[in-house]
C-alpha cells in the first residue's frame, strides 16, 4: 500500500481532485471539524484536528488498499499552527508520515467555502510557502503540481502511477 498525500495552502484544488481521481480517499478532518465547532480555532484544536486526521488515515489503511489518498495529513496542520500561532507542537510533526506527498501551488483562484481563512494574495502567499516548509521541516518526499486544474489532474495521476 502506498499512501499519497494532498498538501499545500487553501483552495488549491486538493479535495475536489481526491474525489476524481478513483482511489480511496481520506476526507479532510479539519473540514468536518471546523464545520461542527466553528473556525475560531486554538492550538488544542490543531492537536484535536490532527489526532482525528490520523485515526481516519489509520482506519481506511486497514483495508490495505493498493493505494489509498490522503486528502490532508497533521503534516499540513502543522503548517496551519504555524500561519495561525507561529509555532509548531513537535507532536504534529511525530505522526506517523505517508509514503509520498504532492505539494499544490496556489496558483489557482482562491474560492471562499465559509472554512477557509487566507484569500488575501499576501496571506496565501504566505500560507504556500509555510506548507512546502512544512513539507521539508518533516524531511519528506514531493513532487509540486501547478497549472490549471486539468494539468493538476494529469501530474497527480502521473506522479501515482509512478508508484
Amino acid at each position: 500500500m502506498i499512501r499519497i498525500c494532498l498538501h499545500g495552502a487553501e483552495s488549491t484544488g486538493k479535495s475536489t481532485l481526491a474525489a476524481r481521481l478513483g482511489y480511496p480517499v481520506v476526507p479532510e478532518f479539519g473540514r468536518a471539524y471546523c464545520e461542527e465547532r466553528g473556525t475560531d480555532l486554538t492550538m488544542a484544536d490543531l492537536l484535536a484536528i490532527a489526532e482525528g486526521q490520523d485515526a481516519a488515515m489509520r482506519a481506511a489503511a486497514a483495508a490495505r488498499p493498493p493505494v489509498l489518498v490522503l486528502d490532508t495529513d497533521p503534516v499540513m496542520t502543522a503548517a496551519w499552527a504555524q500561519m495561525l500561532f507561529g509555532e509548531v507542537p513537535p507532536a504534529l510533526l511525530a505522526y506517523e508520515k505517508a509514503e509520498h506527498y504532492l505539494l499544490f501551488m496556489a496558483d489557482v483562484p482562491w474560492v471562499d467555502d465559509g472554512t477557509r481563512f487566507f484569500g488575501s494574495l499576501t496571506a496565501r502567499a504566505e500560507f504556500a510557502a509555510i506548507a512546502r516548509s512544512m513539507l521539508d521541516r518533516a524531511g519528506v518526499d514531493y513532487d509540486v503540481i501547478c497549472g490549471d486544474w486539468q494539468t493538476r489532474e494529469a501530474q497527480v495521476r502521473a506522479a501515482i502511477a509512478r508508484f
